[in-house]
């Protein structure tokens, strides 16, 4: 490549310093730089960072040392690409003092429960506090992600047992609640079934209720007929016949071994009868 030329690249801005003060930013291509005149230039590169932050111990608001990593997202702006370079001699190791300090300072103001719930308004909490301060250098803090939060053994272990004992507690509670639901569907269950039965119960005394009622019409019914035959044929039954019948029951009575007799009132109107039937006999006879 020839003396003076720099070739650019799509992700990259060159911060021109001619005589050692700033000049211009050039973008992405082949550019010539007058040599000895351009000296200090130096290219930037815009894309997205990331910046491992070491482990550290810090504080909590109840004295509770937990170590902590975390993890910096950071951007250089391209519209102010020459800030890194004429505002601050290293960036990196400046964010780094930056994010540890204010990570002290956050987790300070937190109680120890906290820390270990709301990991996500710790995260939002630093990148704000940092982006606050990397602004001045040209640099965007895009998210900050806490990574490990490692609290003493002691308080683990406590928070270990305090996790078993949510666990067992949480496991108590859903199996009293299956219970519970549990008779609750058999209790239903069992309201149901004697729903049911009692409906059932009930269809039944009615279908019997109206047997006994249909089997009552039909046998008065039956009765009314017979009763109405009986009349009917009663209607054509003349004087003599009734008086042949008479006789046979006379003559019945007759063959029967009995000594004694009753005979009804209407008996003399019989004898009556039979004598209007039978002719006179002459006299002298």
């Amino acid at each position: 490549m020839a003396p003076g030329i720099n070739i650019v690249a799509q992700w990259e801005r060159l911060v021109i310093l001619r005589f050692g003060r700033f000049v211009e930013i050039r973008g992405a291509g082949p550019r010539w730089l007058w040599p000895f005149v351009n000296g200090g230039t130096r290219k930037v590169d815009l894309r997205e960072r990331v910046l491992d932050v070491p482990s550290q111990t810090v504080i909590t608001r109840d004295n509770a040392p937990i170590d902590i990593d975390f993890l910096i997202y950071y951007q250089i702006m391209e519209e102010e690409a020459q800030k890194p370079v004429l505002e601050v001699q290293n960036f990196i190791v400046a964010t780094v003092g930056i994010a540890t300090t204010t990570l002290r300072a956050v987790i300070g103001d937190i109680s120890l429960d906290d820390v270990l719930a709301k990991r996500e308004q710790i995260n939002d909490v630093l990148r704000t506090k940092l982006d606050e301060v990397t602004v001045r250098w040209g640099i965007k803090v895009k998210s900050v992600e806490v990574r490990e939060i490692t609290p003493p053994r002691d308080i683990q272990a406590a928070m270990n047992r305090q996790m078993a004992a949510e666990r067992e507690r949480r496991a108590a509670v859903i199996e009293a609640e299956g219970q519970r639901q549990a008779a609750i569907t058999v209790a239903e269950g069992q309201k149901q079934s004697e729903i049911l039965r009692a409906e059932g119960d009930r269809q039944a005394q009615i279908l019997r209720a109206e047997a006994t009622k249909q089997a009552q019409v039909l046998e008065a019914d039956g009765f009314s007929q017979a009763l109405d035959h009986i009349h009917n044929v009663a209607k054509g039954i003349d004087s003599n016949t009734m008086g042949l019948q008479y006789l046979e029951t006379l003559k019945a009575m007759g063959d029967s071994p009995a000594t004694k007799f009753i005979f009804p009132m209407e008996f003399t109107s019989l004898m009556q009868m039979f004598r209007n039937i039978i002719p006179s006999a002459p006299d002298g006879d």
